[in-house]
């Protein structure tokens, strides 16, 4: 297979083939992992205040 059809079975692949999420459901997964991160986040902070009082 050379480069040329590679790119255009790509092409054809990302177009026709791949099924993309919604804009909505972008958004909603955004938010979730930015709530997850925070949660996380704070969990560690205390951790590291816990360690840094003993």
């Amino acid at each position: 297979m050379n480069v040329k059809n590679f790119v255009i079975e790509s092409i054809d692949e990302m177009k026709n083939k791949v099924t993309w999420p919604s804009y909505s459901f972008l958004q909603n997964s955004a938010v979730l992992v930015l709530v997850a991160s925070l949660i996380f986040a704070l969990v560690i902070g205390v951790i590291d205040l816990g360690f840094d009082l003993f």
